[in-house]
């Protein structure tokens, strides 16, 4: 099963780069390590989702670019879906992109760029392209089954405000199968009660062990039934490049049409 909890553009760190003072870990799962990660994989998401999203990019030298983007998803059996609409500024604006989650194999993701007139599939050997320009690559947009790493859990701190997370490192069991040599991820326990946890801070490093990129969730808030990330940066500290999100209006009670998932909505937008 794959882990429903992902790093993708809409749920886009603040360490600096010199304080990479963590060990890599064993690269073996822990009985703990796994079942922190079991709950978040299971992270209850709603039926269907519309929101509007501010994208900002800031280059090394501060320099910033903010985009309007309208998102639709679909959690429809145990597979998510999610529609990015890019409305400005105009170099990006009528630009749509589909990704289809599947099972036990790659997502299907689709970009309609209107340059063109048409929408292209992208293939995988693209993963490791930067999506839009921002600082996720589609691998980064990707979800992974949850079988394909090795959890394990290091220690429990407090972390950016949020108190008593838990540290796992996952490992992918196939080097091939992700750019990053690991990932550490400090988990928040947003309700106890109901287990729901998340990830709020993760660490991705390069194949050479170095720190490559920060994901900090700096807000959480209850929508309807739903815990919904609100505030996000994706920061590439070997580039200086950063990618911060703020999730607005959302909507989790409005059912949204099937035609949207679909090329076709691509192609016309409607």
């Amino acid at each position: 099963m794959k882990m429903t909890s992902k790093i993708t553009v809409l749920t886009l760190a603040l360490l600096a780069a010199g304080a990479m003072t963590f060990a890599q870990g064993t690269g073996k799962s822990n009985e703990k390590g796994d079942e922190i990660m079991r709950i978040v994989r299971d992270f209850k998401k709603p039926d269907f989702s519309t929101s509007n999203v501010i994208m900002t990019l800031t280059d090394k030298n501060g320099k910033k670019e903010t985009r309007a983007v309208r998102e639709y998803g679909r959690d429809k059996d145990g597979q998510y879906s999610v529609v990015m609409m890019f409305l400005s500024p105009a170099s990006v604006k009528d630009t749509r992109f589909l990704q289809i989650e599947k099972e036990n194999a790659d997502d299907d993701k689709f970009i309609y760029l209107p340059s063109l007139k048409s929408t292209r599939r992208v293939n995988a050997s693209e993963g490791s392209k930067s999506f839009m320009g921002t600082d996720a690559t589609y691998d980064d947009l990707s979800t992974r089954e949850f079988e394909e790493d090795y959890h394990e859990y290091i220690t429990t701190e407090d972390k950016n405000g949020y108190k008593n997370c838990d540290v796992v490192i996952m490992t992918p069991k196939d080097k091939k199968s992700s750019q990053y040599s690991y990932r550490k991820a400090w988990i928040y326990h947003v309700d106890e009660a109901e287990k729901i946890y998340y990830p709020i801070y993760t660490e991705l490093y390069d194949k050479n062990n170095k720190l490559v990129k920060k994901l900090t969730v700096s807000r959480i808030e209850k929508v309807g039934d739903f815990y919904i990330p609100m505030d996000d940066k994706m920061e590439n500290v070997q580039t200086g490049h950063s990618t911060t999100l703020e999730i607005k209006n959302v909507d989790t009670t409005t059912k949204i049409p099937d035609r949207y998932f679909t090329q076709n909505f691509l192609n016309t937008g409607k």
